[in-house]
């Protein structure tokens, strides 16, 4: 047998075990089953942005096009005001910029960076109505102390479509599609170049789908990963509430997805948290700034399978209670492709940070564990 048939064995009996847990199985189905009917009204919505985009984008190329084959008398004045209209697209000092009109042809003169003369000129000529760009520009490598070049705002220069960070819904929809056939073509050719055609497509698929850069589509950006804030507040003292928090190996008495955490000495914890479709994960984390009663801070070390850092503040709310705030980063393995897939299988962070800190404000108002903390659950499956 492959391997990569053992691999999908043991992805679909794990996933299979996820669904049909006797415990909580059904509550799983139906936010699978949810989570796919909102998924359908998304993409139905987002295809038929995508279709208004595309028609768009024919109607303007079609009419470029007639463009070309057509000939345009148009007035000075009307041409002079649709090339200066332009310059602020072109150039980060348009008022700099001097343009007469006479018959199509336009002139322009004054002063101009030399980096943005090429697209300039360009930008002038494919003007409706310009027949002829005559160029009498003083171009300057740098703005100096020339009173017409200061200040301003540089301009992006337009790139293809499909070498920008964000795409539009278009060629978002093109890209997805076409990636989605490539992907199905190279798995059935069964050889070298199809396993790469299957990579290539999926990825075109992924950024496609997602709008996110490849970087970031797979984890490499280095960039501050994905963002969660959550606040609750609970009826009880900080320092009760700050004691809970800090004793972290006790968190599978309360939280749903934490299985394990082992205290292993200087302020260092191994984590061991249901992953998707309950597969564990398990990561090392150091606790790096700790003020009683005021706040915790800590990540995970070097080298670990989940990168994350977070921290949690308290602060007497004025009724007697106290407000928990708790702000978190994470890189998931993947990148946002895995974090996709965690929140297929319900295990967003972002949704079960909001769970586990009701489940924790229960724990200590009222003193009873949860009856869907991890802890309980291991064990009824235990005496099962």
């Amino acid at each position: 047998m492959k391997g990569s048939q053992i691999l999908m064995g043991l992805g679909l009996g794990a996933g299979l075990m996820y669904m049909l847990d006797p415990n909580r199985g059904k509550r799983r189905r139906a936010q699978v089953r949810d989570k796919v009917v909102y998924t359908l009204n998304v993409a139905d919505k987002a295809i038929g942005k995508a279709s208004r985009d595309l028609n768009n984008r024919l109607a303007g190329l079609e009419a470029e096009v007639k463009s070309i084959f057509r000939s345009e008398d148009v007035d000075d004045d009307v041409l002079k005001a649709r090339v200066q209209t332009r310059l602020g697209r072109l150039v980060s000092h348009p008022h700099a910029i001097k343009v007469e009109c006479k018959e199509g042809k336009v002139t322009l003169s004054g002063h101009v960076l030399a980096h943005e003369v090429d697209a300039l000129l360009h930008g002038v000529f494919s003007v409706d109505g310009v027949t002829e760009v005559l160029e009498k520009l003083e171009a300057h490598a740098q703005a100096g102390n020339i009173p017409d070049l200061q200040g301003g705002r540089e301009r992006n220069r337009r790139r293809f479509e499909l070498m920008q960070s964000n795409w539009a819904p278009g060629p978002r929809l093109l890209a997805g599609t076409a990636g989605g056939a490539l992907a199905l073509y190279g798995a059935r050719r069964h050889d070298i170049l199809g396993r790469a055609l299957e990579i290539a497509g999926l990825a075109l698929f992924s950024r496609g789908l997602t709008n996110l850069e490849m970087r970031d589509l797979i984890g490499l950006s280095g960039g501050p990963g994905i963002g969660i804030q959550k606040a609750i507040n609970v009826n009880a003292p900080i320092e009760k509430v700050y004691e809970v928090w800090n004793r972290h190996e006790d968190f599978p008495h309360f939280m749903s997805r934490v299985l394990e955490v082992k205290k292993l000495g200087d302020g260092r914890y191994h984590w061991k948290v249901a992953g998707p479709a309950g597969i564990p994960v398990e990561w090392e984390a150091v606790i790096t700034k700790q003020t009683p009663n005021e706040m915790l801070a800590w990540e995970s070390v070097e080298g670990s399978m989940i990168e994350q850092k977070g921290i949690v503040r308290f602060q007497a709310n004025g009724s007697g209670g106290t407000r928990v705030e708790v702000k978190m980063s994470y890189h998931p393995p993947a990148g946002a492709a895995g974090h996709a897939l965690a929140k297929l299988f319900g295990a967003d962070p972002k949704s079960e940070m909001t769970a586990d800190l009701m489940r924790m404000k229960s724990f200590i108002e009222t003193g009873h564990q949860p009856h869907d903390a991890a802890e309980r659950v291991t064990q009824k499956a235990h005496a099962h």
